[in-house]
């Protein structure tokens, strides 16, 4: 094995060692069905994002913050982090890209002094793995001298243009510290010069196909390879509820973890569509159980089984195992006709 692979093999054993900190090895797990996005500039929606049930908040210092405007957004994303009734929410920092000036002040004037309160950096416009590792060195820097557990503090990286897109399977393996890989569908299609001025909607002239399906596919194939969450981009039509739905579902069923969400509005709809079918959740637990038991000696050492009508393998034993455990990170429940299911299969 080479250096650099040892360098990154020892990084995720120090930070799997921290004491009571989320760690990569249980980050996959947290849930991201709705991250909603909060300019960092407005005090007044920062305090109200604190009570919504989003899984995240990422308080914005890139484009939501007006370029006058970075340095008392700062000021201001610090003392939202450091309040005191922050409910369950996963707290994010979305800094400046690297092409920009504002980078490096971003991550000092806020991890300084609130490095203890902040869970995630979001790094926008991703273009090589350099720029994750960058991030994670800086990062690693800013937790020694404030005294922070090492690796505490993840990556979320956006991948909002074709050379990010081009390099995203190296940068989904750049960082022990990376949780998630995010598409920034904004900014990607003013990259390629795709001809709508509505982001996210199907650009007119495109009679058929999706225009979107080879970079979300893309950028979920990466995610899953490297063992990190997928996130799917905002709706920016904020009062299209219907067209939010549509791009939620569109995502989920691709296996998309969750979306960031631009309105409160939006948050329910987020983490209703993002988390199992109850039917779907329930099935899975019959089919988990069933498999559990008829895989034991007292089962018979089977490894192909009949639930239902269905006969399920390892393979649908796995399916069933990711659906059963979505839908317990999202505090679901078996009904009780699930329940009958459940002793049906056993």
């Amino acid at each position: 094995m080479g250096r650099k692979g040892r360098r990154t093999r020892d990084h995720a054993r120090r930070v799997t060692r921290v004491g009571a900190v989320t760690t990569p090895s249980d980050r996959s797990a947290l849930l991201r069905r709705s991250v909603l996005a909060v300019p960092g500039s407005n005090p007044s929606m920062m305090s109200k994002a604190r009570g919504l049930p989003a899984d995240a908040v990422f308080l914005d210092l890139e484009d939501a913050v007006a370029p006058a405007a970075k340095v008392a957004a700062r000021a201001s994303v610090v003392d939202a982090l450091r309040a005191d009734d922050w409910g369950s929410q996963r707290r994010m920092v979305r800094v400046n890209d690297w092409t920009t000036a504002h980078t490096l002040r971003d991550l000092t004037d806020v991890v300084g002094p609130a490095g203890d309160r902040v869970e995630v950096i979001v790094l926008p416009k991703v273009r090589s793995a350099g720029e994750v590792q960058a991030l994670d060195l800086i990062l690693t820097q800013l937790e020694r001298e404030h005294e922070l557990p090492v690796g505490r503090i993840g990556i979320d990286a956006q991948i909002e243009d074709a050379r990010g897109l081009l390099h995203v399977d190296a940068i989904a393996s750049a960082s022990p510290r990376l949780e998630a890989l995010v598409f920034g569908p904004g900014d990607f299609m003013a990259d390629i010069g795709m001809r709508t001025l509505t982001v996210g909607e199907q650009p007119p002239g495109l009679a058929h196909g999706d225009a979107y399906h080879h970079v979300l596919m893309s950028i979920l194939v990466a995610a899953r390879a490297h063992g990190v969450a997928a996130v799917d981009g905002p709706w920016v039509q904020v009062r299209d509820a219907a067209g939010f739905a549509a791009s939620a579902r569109h995502a989920a069923a691709l296996g998309y973890d969750g979306k960031w969400v631009l309105h409160p509005t939006q948050i329910a709809a987020a983490n209703e569509i993002f988390a199992p079918r109850q039917e779907d959740f329930d099935r899975a637990v019959a089919i988990v159980e069933a498999y559990a038991r008829h895989l034991s000696a007292e089962g018979g050492h089977r490894g192909a089984v009949m639930v239902g009508d269905e006969m399920v393998d390892e393979a649908g034993h796995r399916i069933a195992r990711a659906v059963a455990a979505a839908g317990r990170a999202a505090g679901m429940s078996v009904t009780a006709d699930g329940a009958t299911a459940v002793d049906r299969a056993q």
